[in-house]
C-alpha cells in the first residue's frame, strides 16, 4: 500500500477532517452507561456444515472454475444435496482436515464458542458405528455417510478450540419404522460414540429446518403434526440418553415479517409448527438470513439483495426486523426461553459474492451489535469456513474481514451490554459493552456505513482506538488504523494493538468501523 493511501486508512481516528456530518457532536459519558443485559461468553460462535465433514457437494463458490460435479465421483459424491435445486450451484468438497494447524490456531483465537456441526445435510447422514471404511454408498434412505473418525475429527477439534459442540441428528425415511416413525437408533449410537471417546454435545435440535421439510429430506408430505410426533419421541430419548445436553428449537427459517414466505415447496410457518408442538424447547432458536443468494435468487427475484445496497439503512435493519418477529413467537409459545441464532450469514445458499470483502463487515458487526442489545444470547455464523460466507478462505484458511471483525469484538466486547445513550445521525451506528477483562472499563463499536460523511464522538477521557478500514470496499483485504492485517509466517495470528486516542473530538471517517477500547471508564456496572 502506498503512503497516501495508508494516511487516508488512519483517518479513521483523527480530530479534523472534511465533510464533518451536519448537527451537533454526540457526546458519551461511559461512566453512566446502564446495563441493557448479558449475552453467553459464547455470544460469537460458527458453523461446520455436516456436508463439510462427510464430504460433498456444498455451495459452489462464485470464483470456482469447476464446470460439472465431474465422472469420477461415487454415486454418494454425485448425489443431488438439496431437492429442488440446481446442480450447477454446487460443488464437492472433500472431508474438511479439522487436525489442519491453521485452521484450529485461528478457531481457538474466537473461543469460547459453540461450533454447530448440522445443516440440510444433516437431516440424511447415516452413522457407521464400526471402524470400517465407509461405503461409496450409503444405506436406503440416507443421502451421505459419516465415520467414525470423522465424527472424532469433530470432538477432538472442539476440544482442540475451546468450544462447545452443537448438532441435529437424521431424520430421513432411513431414519423410520415402516409406519413413517422416526426411530432414536441412529441418535442412539453418535451419542454413545461421542460419550466413549470423551466428547459432548452441549446443544442439540431434533433436525435442521424443520419448516423447510422438502429442502431438508424429510418423508414426502412431512408437516406439523409428522414433526410433533417426531419431537414426542426424541425429546424423553435425548434426556434420558444426554441428560446434559440442550433442546434447542424450532430452528426455522426464511420467515420475514414484512412480506410474504418465499415460494418454498412444503413450507411449514412457525406459528404452525409451534401450535402443533407446544412448549418443548430449552432454548427457542431459529435462522437468519435477510436474503437469498444470488445462487438462489432466480427462485425468488424479490428475495435477494444487492452489493449496492449493503450499506443501506434499509438492509442493516433487516437482522432487527426478523428479530423482533421472531422474539415475537418465543414470547407467544415459549416465554422466557433463551434466544439463539443457530445460522446466519449475509444470505442464504452460500451468501453472495461481496459476503468474502469488507462491505459485508458493516452487516456482521451491525447485526452483532444490535442483536445483542436485543437479547439474543447466542449468534453461530455460518459457516466458519465454507463457500462465500466463510470467515475463512476454505482452499486456504486465510481469514476474510469479517474474521477480523470477529477477533475484535472477542477480544474488546465483553458479555455484558449496555446502552450507550447515543442517538446517532443516518447510516451510523453505535453499541457498549463492558471491556473485556477489564474491570471498569467500557468498549464503544461505532459503524459509519455512510460513504461521504464523517462523524464526530467527543470522549471524556483517553483511549484505545482499533479502526477498520479497506482501500476499496470490496476487497478481502482488511487494514487495522492504517496497517494490513495477515497471519505471520508461522501461521500466528499478530499482534492486535490499538492506537491512543486522546480525550476530545473523535472523528471516525466514512466505511469505517472503529472499536474504542476505554478503560478507564469507571463503569460501576462494569466491576
Amino acid at each position: 500500500m502506498n503512503s497516501t493511501l495508508r494516511r487516508l486508512a488512519i483517518l479513521a481516528f483523527t480530530f479534523a477532517s472534511a465533510n464533518i456530518m451536519a448537527g451537533q457532536v454526540l457526546s458519551v459519558d461511559p461512566a453512566k452507561m446502564t446495563r441493557l443485559g448479558t449475552v453467553d461468553e459464547r455470544f460469537q460462535s460458527y458453523n461446520i456444515e455436516m456436508v463439510e465433514v462427510t464430504g460433498g457437494r456444498f455451495w459452489k463458490p462464485y470464483s470456482s472454475q469447476t464446470k460439472s460435479p465431474g465422472q469420477a465421483l461415487s454415486t454418494q459424491q454425485a448425489a443431488a444435496p438439496i431437492a429442488g435445486l440446481g446442480a450447477d450451484l454446487f460443488e464437492y468438497r472433500p472431508p474438511i482436515d479439522l487436525s489442519n494447524s491453521r485452521l484450529r490456531k485461528l478457531a481457538a483465537a474466537l473461543g469460547p464458542a459453540y461450533v454447530r456441526v448440522s445443516g440440510s445435510w444433516a437431516n440424511s447422514v447415516y452413522f457407521q458405528d464400526s471402524d470400517a471404511a465407509a461405503p461409496a454408498n450409503p444405506p436406503s434412505g440416507f443421502g451421505s455417510v459419516l465415520t467414525r473418525k470423522q465424527w472424532k475429527g469433530v470432538i477432538d477439534f472442539a476440544r482442540a478450540t475451546d468450544a462447545q459442540l452443537a448438532t441435529s441428528f437424521a431424520i430421513s425415511p432411513g431414519t423410520r419404522d415402516p409406519g413413517g416413525q422416526w426411530t432414536p437408533d441412529q441418535a442412539r449410537k453418535v451419542l454413545a460414540y461421542t460419550k466413549s471417546v470423551g466428547g459432548r454435545i452441549a446443544a442439540a435440535e431434533f433436525m435442521n429446518e424443520p419448516n423447510l421439510p422438502t429442502f431438508g429430506g424429510a418423508p414426502k408430505g412431512y408437516d406439523a403434526a409428522a414433526y410433533t410426533r417426531d419431537l414426542a419421541v426424541f425429546k424423553p430419548f435425548l434426556k434420558q440418553n444426554s441428560p446434559g445436553t440442550l433442546l434447542t428449537g424450532p430452528g426455522s427459517t426464511a420467515e420475514t415479517p414484512d412480506r410474504p414466505p418465499r415460494p418454498i415447496p412444503g413450507f411449514l410457518s412457525t406459528d404452525a409448527l409451534l401450535t402443533a408442538t407446544g412448549p418443548a424447547f430449552d432454548v427457542f432458536d431459529y435462522h437468519l438470513y435477510a436474503a437469498v443468494s444470488q445462487r438462489c435468487a432466480q427462485r425468488s427475484p424479490s428475495s435477494g439483495t444487492s452489493a449496492e445496497d449493503a450499506l443501506s439503512p434499509e438492509w442493516l435493519s433487516r437482522s432487527e426486523k426478523i428479530a423482533t418477529f421472531y422474539a415475537e413467537l418465543r414470547d407467544k409459545y415459549e416465554p422466557g426461553k433463551p434466544i439463539w441464532i443457530t445460522e446466519t450469514a449475509d444470505a442464504a445458499c452460500g451468501g453472495n459474492p461481496w459476503a468474502s470483502t469488507f462491505l459485508d463487515t458493516f452487516r456482521y458487526l451491525v447485526q452483532h451489535g444490535r442483536l445483542a442489545q436485543m437479547g439474543v444470547k447466542i449468534i453461530m455464523h455460518n459457516t466458519l469456513s465454507a463457500s462465500d460466507y466463510g470467515l475463512l478462505d476454505e482452499k486456504t484458511f486465510t481469514p476474510r474481514p469479517n474474521y477480523w471483525a470477529a477477533l475484535l469484538w472477542r477480544k474488546l466486547m465483553g458479555s455484558t451490554v449496555l446502552d450507550a445513550h447515543l442517538s446517532t445521525p443516518h447510516s451510523v451506528y453505535a453499541y457498549a459493552h463492558c471491556l473485556q477483562d477489564h474491570l471498569g472499563g467500557v468498549a464503544l463499536l461505532l459503524v459509519n456505513a455512510d460513504q461521504q460523511h464523517s462523524y464526530q464522538l467527543n470522549l471524556p477521557s483517553d483511549a484505545e482506538g482499533y479502526a477498520l478500514t479497506a482501500e476499496h470496499l470490496e476487497d478481502k483485504a482488511v487494514l487495522l488504523n492504517g496497517k494490513p492485517l495477515a497471519l505471520l509466517s508461522d501461521d500466528d495470528l499478530p499482534q492486535i494493538t490499538g492506537e491512543r486516542v486522546h480525550a476530545g473530538k473523535l472523528t471516525v471517517a466514512p466505511k469505517s468501523i472503529a472499536f474504542v477500547a476505554i478503560g478507564n471508564a469507571n463503569n460501576s456496572t462494569c466491576r
